[in-house]
């Protein structure tokens, strides 16, 4: 299954716990690694790889 940037990112607002472990996104700004079901403030879309 290939997952795409904006899928993913919804996956992280919405903390979709479907996505757990299938990918973590990387946030440009801060340097932290982010699972899709962190409950925090999720980053912008921009800052995330």
């Amino acid at each position: 299954m290939e997952l795409h940037a904006e899928t993913c990112y919804q996956a992280m607002l919405s903390h979709d716990a479907r996505f757990d472990g299938r990918f973590f996104g990387g946030v440009t700004t801060t340097g932290i690694y982010c699972r899709p079901v962190c409950r925090v403030t999720p980053p912008r879309f921009e800052n995330v790889r």
